[in-house]
This record gives C-alpha cells, sequence and structure tokens, in this order.
C-alpha cells in the first residue's frame, strides 16, 4: 500500500517524488516530525531539570545536530526546509518547556511524554519507510529510463543505415 503511495514523475528531466512524504520546499510531512521532536526534547530535558540555559543550548544544538545528520547521509532538502525544521523544532520546544511542562501532574507528564514520543516514532518510521520505498521505485524508473534510452538510441541507428542505404 505504501508503494502505490510513492509515487515518482518526470519532470523537466528529473525523477520528483509526488507522495505525501516528499520534501516540500518550506514545509512538509516532516515538519509533524520535528513538532514533535521539538516536544519530545522538551519534556526529556525538562524531566532532567538542567536549568533554562543549558537546556535552550542543548535542544538548539540537538536541533542543528539532526539537520547535519541529515545533510551527511544525503537526505535531500532544500535550505529553507533545513532552516524551517529549526524553526518548527524550537518553536514547538518553547512552549512545550516553558509552559506545558510545568504545568503537569507526574502522571500527566508521563503520558503526554509517552504519547508524543510514541506518535514521533511511529510518524518517523512510516515516513522513513516510504522514503525508502520511493528510492527503490525511482532507482526501478531509472534502470527502466535507462533501458528505453539505450533501445530507442539503437532504434535510432538503425533508422539512420536504413535512411543512408537508401540514398546510396
Amino acid at each position: 500500500m505504501i508503494e502505490a503511495m510513492s509515487t515518482i514523475r518526470l519532470r523537466d528531466g528529473k525523477f520528483v517524488r509526488s507522495d505525501i512524504w516528499r520534501e516540500g520546499k518550506w514545509l512538509d510531512l516532516w515538519s509533524v516530525v520535528h513538532l514533535l521532536s521539538g516536544v519530545s526534547l522538551a519534556l526529556f530535558l525538562y524531566l532532567l531539570r538542567l536549568g533554562t540555559p543549558a537546556s535552550l543550548a542543548l535542544a538548539f544544538l540537538g536541533l542543528v545536530s539532526y539537520e547535519m545528520w541529515e545533510k551527511i547521509v544525503d537526505i535531500e532538502e532544500t535550505p529553507t526546509n533545513r532552516f524551517m525544521d529549526l524553526v518548527v523544532g524550537m518553536a514547538s520546544f518553547l512552549p512545550a518547556f516553558f509552559f506545558l511542562a510545568p504545568r503537569l501532574s507526574q502522571t500527566s507528564f508521563i503520558l503526554v511524554f509517552g504519547f508524543v514520543l510514541t506518535a514521533n516514532v511511529v510518524m518517523s518510521v512510516f515516513g522513513w519507510v516510504a522514503s525508502q520505498k520511493a528510492a527503490a521505485l525511482e532507482k526501478r524508473l531509472r534502470a527502466r529510463y535507462a533501458r528505453n534510452r539505450l533501445r530507442l538510441r539503437g532504434s535510432t541507428a538503425k533508422l539512420r543505415e536504413k535512411f543512408r542505404r537508401g540514398r546510396a
């Protein structure tokens, strides 16, 4: 079922994903994962009671490090999307750290943290699986495109040869 959602179109000579997990210019479905990551990180750092300056620094460094890791492993994103991933992560971290976490009872804190972390992991896994399937589909399409191109070049060469023989 996910493979059916992993569609790739050829646009201007480039393969472009058109499924719901494709990378957007500014925001995309992965932005929800970054939002949940910011909240999870806020609740985790609040739980550690490291203090506000240390928690803010660790959150920012963690989110930047994740974006750097994405770049290292060749996850293609526009610079604006990378920037917005940081903005979304920090924008969800701040209210969760300063307003949500302090107002929760211990039981509520554990339930909210568990729910947000679980939703974050589940969405990340679904997105990763969809991305891997899209990458495999793109690889198959590229191979088919290359075979068809070679076949077409061979046919064109045969037609040219027939045309030259006919003129001679």
